[in-house]
């Protein structure tokens, strides 16, 4: 089947790099990304539609004949983007509008943790900022503070004292910082250990493993500051034995989709647990409904499969097991001035071409445009520099000898991506 036309739908790293493989098809011979960024302008087609707009992205997929949508952006799975293609019978990937309540609703997703008996720090919710002040005045510290709805990976705040806690729920209750993502918070106990991220495709029935990786959320090294959308990952992550990772797939996969389905939200589309490992003791802090973005450049790096047919295959059914090569895959995020608080835009970006000619490396980019002649910043995480090796000394290595030769003005990145233990 060749000559397929794939439209992504979404703007940043991910999205680069699910088009980037997508291209590598025997089937697919153009791909769309929808609004896109300076990157994926060079490998494939931007269409200037946001991706949130479902009516203009259903006209466009229509018009163009798409083979095959890909939801990038969760937003875009909250906007309903996914159940308007569906029901004009086009093939999607991605979770429904209901599904995606897994990720888009943190005191959905806890409620449905407790229900279904899948680990879980303890939690309350509150919709009220008083009640929510009140509670804190008699919790141990630190504790958790999450904004209930998408806030692009920054609505977390973790308090170390009870002012900071309160000046969590004032932020997002009051002061409204996520906007309607703050009508609520989850106020949750602190739970200790490595975090590692876990991925799985599903069909609704079949579900396909990826290997675990490991992001960094903090903007500093040895995980200091404020948490940003991530700074940075490995895969495969060496934080979880092969017993742990059964444990996870019976208590933290299966259970989530037997029990969307259950609720008539059968989940499609890639589930994205990300959890918490101290010692034996596995915990989930939440789930998205997505790739993970950094996580997503680093599996295209080590995808050994068709990721066309995998992915038009959880559409339509009939899911098989993925391939994947051998070694390690890094991600180097290259962020702008001011990020997470802000960000610089229009700051010229030298040195890719030069990173590029390297061996084992591609940059993935996710906050870049094009102004004229220039690639510039565009945003608060600008680049994903990719390295893979056979070994995970090798590949932050080259990732880090890439990271050297690239330069734009206040880029920030962190030293220690992959080196923890």
């Amino acid at each position: 089947m060749p000559g397929k036309k794939v439209l992504v739908i979404g703007s940043g790293g991910r999205e680069h790099a699910l088009a980037w493989k997508l291209l590598q098809s025997a089937h697919v011979d153009r791909v769309y990304v929808a609004p896109g960024n300076g990157g994926t302008a060079l490998i494939a087609d931007n269409v200037p539609i946001g991706f949130t707009d479902g009516p203009k992205l259903l006209e466009f997929a229509k018009k163009n004949n798409i083979d095959l949508a890909v939801i990038g952006q969760e937003a875009a799975s909250e906007a309903g983007v996914v159940d308007l293609f569906q029901a004009n019978n086009l093939p999607i990937f991605g979770p429904t509008k209901e599904a995606v309540r897994i990720e888009s609703s943190k005191a959905f997703s806890k409620e449905f943790m407790r229900k279904q008996g899948i680990p879980t720090a303890g939690f309350k919710n509150f919709n009220d900022p008083d009640e929510a002040m009140q509670y804190l005045k008699n919790r141990q510290f630190p504790q958790v503070i999450k904004a209930d709805g998408l806030a692009a990976g920054k609505g977390v705040v973790i308090a170390h004292t009870l002012e900071e806690a309160q000046d969590a729920v004032e932020d997002i209750m009051v002061k409204r910082a996520f906007g309607e993502s703050g009508n609520k918070v989850v106020i949750e106990d602190f739970i200790s250990g490595h975090e590692v991220s876990i991925h799985a495709l599903s069909d609704g029935d079949n579900y396909a493993i990826f290997p675990t990786s490991q992001d960094h959320k903090q903007i500093f090294d040895g995980d200091l500051g404020p948490n940003t959308g991530g700074m940075g990952v490995i895969a495969p992550s060496d934080l979880l034995s092969d017993k742990q990772l059964k444990a996870v797939l019976k208590d933290v996969v299966l259970p989530a989709l037997t029990g969307m389905k259950a609720l008539g939200s059968t989940f499609i589309g890639c589930l994205y647990p990300g959890i918490m490992v101290d010692g034996d003791n596995i915990q989930v802090l939440e789930y998205n409904a997505r790739f993970g973005d950094p996580e997503a450049e680093v599996y295209m790096r080590l995808l050994d499969s068709d990721l066309y047919e995998a992915l038009l295959s959880c559409a339509q059914g009939g899911l098989q097991p993925l391939k994947w090569h051998a070694g390690y895959a890094v991600s180097v995020v290259m962020a702008s001035a001011g990020y997470p608080a802000s960000s610089s835009n229009g700051d010229v970006i030298n040195g890719i071409g030069q990173a590029e000619k390297l061996d084992d490396i591609v940059v993935f980019h996710a906050g870049t445009a094009r102004y004229g002649k220039d690639l510039v910043t565009a945003g608060g995480r600008v680049l994903n520099v990719t390295a893979t090796g056979k070994t995970r000394a090798e590949a932050i290595d080259k990732a880090y000898r890439a990271v050297a030769l690239i330069h734009f003005e206040g880029a920030q990145y962190r030293n220690d991506i992959g080196l923890r233990n």
